[in-house]
């Protein structure tokens, strides 16, 4: 088992990392060369800027039983097909139960951005959200394989 970060824009990558240690489970961060970071206590692979350029790579990293760290519903999705485990940055746990409504959700507000419309932004972050995040995948790492979502943070 491993832990891969989508670290473009990555609220809890020191989180991640400090929970990985615990542990003792490798965390990788992959980002672009417009988001390039390093952090101790985590490899870094770094590809360059294009659409989608670390997500593809980092789909083809994830083999059964990983975690992955996404925001991209997209990508959650892609991990959930090869037996990854996602979790965005609130703790929440992507599921076959839970991704295609937010696939459609992501599908309906972009519809309504093209034709001119507006829609309300994400709430700001607090820091309760890092707490849910660091708890959630500590229960991750313990060995949590359920389908049902992890605790708090599983609403938008």
């Amino acid at each position: 088992m491993k832990i891969l970060v989508d670290a473009d824009g990555c609220p809890v990558v020191a989180e991640t990392i400090r929970t990985a240690k615990k542990h003792e489970i490798p965390v990788t961060l992959l980002c672009d060369t417009a988001h390039e970071m390093h952090r101790e206590g985590a490899e870094t692979v770094i590809v360059s800027k294009g659409a989608d350029a670390v997500d593809f790579l980092l789909v083809n990293r994830v083999s059964p039983g990983d975690i992955v760290v996404t925001q991209d519903y997209g990508l959650a999705a892609m991990v959930l097909a090869k037996g990854g485990r996602p979790i965005d940055q609130n703790g929440r746990l992507y599921t076959e139960d839970n991704i295609d409504s937010l696939l459609m959700s992501r599908y309906v507000s972009k519809k309504v951005r093209d034709a001119g419309g507006r829609m309300k932004g994400p709430k700001k972050r607090k820091p309760e959200a890092n707490i849910r995040f660091e708890r959630n995948l500590a229960v991750l790492l313990s060995g949590y394989s359920g389908k049902a979502a992890l605790g708090e943070g599983n609403e938008e």
